[in-house]
C-alpha cells in the first residue's frame, strides 16, 4: 500500500510539525495523505474526460492527432468524432477531504502505448477501469493487467448515448471479474459522478488491502 508522504505545498499546520507543535502529540489533522489512482480502459472510453471533470487543478494532457486507422467505428460503421488520443498519460488532482488528496493518472488506451502501463501503475493504491458497453472487449487488457498486478480496481460503466443498458451483474459476467469487484455506473463528464466513483474506489481498495494484511499475519 502506498506510504504516506508530505507535499511541499501544504501549509505548515497540516503538512509537518512546527516549533509550536513540539511537546504535543500529532493528530489526524497533522497528516497529509496523497494516494495514487490509475484510470484505465479502452480507447475513447472517457479516461481523459473523467480526469478533466474531477481535477481541481488544470489537468496535464499528452495527446496527439488520431489518424483514420486509429479511430473506432460503431456498429453502423460510422467513424466516431474523436480527433485525439492519449499517448503518455493524463494527470489530475482532487482533494477528497482535509488531509486526503488523490493523484489521478490516466493511461493511454491504444495498444501501442501499453508498455507505459507498468510505470504508470507503480505505487498505485487502486485503479478505475472505464467501460463502454458498446465494446466491453476493450476493457479486457486493463482488467487482466490489474488482476495480475493485484491492484484493486473498480469498473465504472460510462454512459454513452445509445449504448446497451446492461446490469452490473451482466457487465461483471462479460468481463469475467473476480467475485466482489465493484461495477458502478457513471457519467465521466460529471464531476459529482466522477467523485463518487473515486470514493467507491478508495473504499474498496481500503477493504482489499486490509484483508490482505490480515491474511498475511494470520
Amino acid at each position: 500500500m502506498p506510504s504516506e508522504h508530505v507535499d511541499s505545498d501544504e501549509s505548515p499546520s497540516t503538512a509537518h510539525r512546527t516549533s509550536g507543535s513540539v511537546g504535543r502529540s500529532m493528530s489526524v489533522e497533522d497528516i497529509a495523505l496523497t494516494l495514487k489512482i490509475v484510470v484505465a480502459g479502452g480507447c475513447g472510453a472517457g479516461k481523459t474526460t473523467l480526469v478533466g471533470a474531477v481535477s481541481e487543478i488544470r489537468p496535464l494532457y499528452s495527446e496527439e492527432a488520431l489518424g483514420e486507422s486509429g479511430r473506432h467505428k460503431d456498429e453502423t460503421g460510422d467513424v466516431e468524432r474523436r480527433a485525439t488520443t492519449t499517448v503518455a498519460m493524463d494527470f489530475g488532482r482532487i482533494t477528497v477531504h482535509s488531509g486526503l488528496s488523490l493523484h489521478l493518472f490516466g493511461t493511454p488506451g491504444q495498444d501501442r502505448f501499453r508498455f507505459l502501463w507498468d510505470e504508470l501503475c507503480e505505487g498505485a493504491l487502486a485503479a478505475i477501469v472505464l467501460a463502454d458497453t458498446r465494446r466491453l472487449e476493450d476493457c479486457f487488457a486493463a482488467v487482466d493487467h490489474f488482476e495480475r498486478s493485484r491492484i484493486p480496481f473498480v469498473v465504472a460503466v460510462n454512459g454513452f448515448p445509445g449504448a446497451p443498458d446492461h446490469t452490473e451483474h451482466e457487465v461483471a459476467q462479460a468481463l469475467d471479474l473476480d467475485p466482489g469487484t465493484p461495477v458502478v455506473p457513471c457519467d465521466a463528464r460529471d464531476r459529482a459522478s466522477g467523485k463518487e466513483v473515486l470514493i467507491r474506489t478508495v473504499e474498496y481498495a481500503g477493504r482489499m488491502h486490509t484483508a490482505r494484511l490480515l491474511a498475511s499475519v494470520g
